[in-house]
């Protein structure tokens, strides 16, 4: 996969601002968390949240909050312990929540950085990009095939509750809200 172009985008605002924020959507097993990585690895300066960090807590979970498209993410606390403090470039902290015990764990300190990715599937639900953070969009697709191919490798006990569940939660998702096409950078990936 070819990311020079996103590269230089960066770069680019990078001399620009004192603080640049990227977030990168896209479908489950595209590569996401991957990527941040690479960025991490790439910029000295980097932070990365991930929305798996901000699913709902056991009391949140309400039927009539899983109706709504992206409803199952907790995007008010996003909102609150990352957007708002992210936009004042001072140091904060958050406490990430644990899906293996269903609560909030020990808070997690933030220095600011140059460069912070927020990685991960509906970090660009609307709630969120009103409080707009983001200065560089992407989008990470995969084709069905591959996607299914990479979440059965990555948890077969969990690749059920992927198909029955989270893929199509995460499709009404993307289509709602249009999400791909608000981006300015799309990736498309496949194993094949």
């Amino acid at each position: 996969m070819h990311y020079q172009s996103l590269y230089d985008e960066i770069e680019r605002r990078l001399k620009q601002k004192r603080r640049v924020v990227v977030a990168i959507d896209g479908k489950s097993g595209a590569g996401k968390s991957s990527f941040s990585g690479i960025l991490k690895q790439k910029y000295n300066e980097c932070n990365v949240v991930s929305m798996d960090e901000f699913f709902l807590r056991s009391e949140q979970r309400t039927p009539e909050r899983f109706m709504e498209p992206g409803g199952n993410v907790d995007y008010e606390r996003f909102v609150k312990e990352i957007a708002l403090p992210l936009k004042s470039y001072n140091a904060f902290s958050y406490r990430p929540f644990c899906c293996k015990t269903m609560s909030l764990t020990a808070e997690v300190n933030v220095v600011p950085t140059s460069l912070t990715v927020i990685e991960g599937v509906y970090c660009l639900h609307p709630h969120i990009c009103d409080a707009n953070i983001y200065d560089i969009k992407i989008f990470f697709c995969i084709d069905e095939d591959s996607q299914k191919h990479r979440l059965h490798r990555r948890d077969p006990k969990l690749f059920d509750r992927f198909v029955d569940e989270w893929i199509p939660m995460e499709n009404n998702y993307f289509r709602r809200f249009d999400i791909q096409k608000k981006c300015d950078f799309v990736f498309k990936v496949t194993d094949k």
